[in-house]
């Protein structure tokens, strides 16, 4: 089931999250995530949305402006991160439809994902979910001592 995140979801979410930032180059962010921080962003987003088969949350999905500015008011970019419990059950799919639903009820017209160049299996959970890849900026990461290059992968809602 796909819903937004309460609350009571910050643990499970920092025990799915954290690890993620800690020890891969999914995202280039090295710094974990506190309970405080989770909240403040879960209440500032337009939509946070986990996906809860039952058991507590196994992802997340949310999204924000891509840029400050009013000229920028239609495009948004996302984060989707999902646990191994959720990885290979559709759950993926679920909460990007339902991001993407959210921020089309919104009047997004164009969404973002920015992807890391060595995340082979993001940049193909995209295409599939039909985004294209718009542009590569090498070397704008930093993370475990090297530069990495991150894929901007882009979709059209309206």
């Amino acid at each position: 089931m796909i819903r937004p995140a309460v609350a009571a979801d910050v643990p499970a979410l920092l025990a799915i999250w954290n690890p993620i930032i800690r020890d891969t180059l999914v995202t280039f962010n090295a710094e974990e995530k506190s309970a405080d921080e989770l909240r403040t962003l879960i209440a500032a987003r337009p939509a946070f949305l986990v996906a809860d088969p039952g058991e507590g949350p196994v992802g997340f999905a949310s999204y924000a402006q891509f840029r400050g500015g009013v000229g920028y008011r239609h495009t948004m970019e996302h984060t989707i991160i999902l646990g191994p419990a959720a990885r290979g059950r559709g759950l993926g799919r679920a909460l990007m439809t339902a991001i993407e639903d959210h921020a089309r009820a919104g009047g997004t017209h164009s969404l973002f994902a920015g992807v890391s160049a060595g995340n082979p299996e993001g940049r193909a959970f995209h295409a599939a979910m039909g985004f294209a890849e718009t542009a590569v900026l090498p070397q704008v990461g930093y993370k475990f001592g090297r530069w990495l290059d991150l894929v901007l992968m882009q979709k059209f809602l309206s």
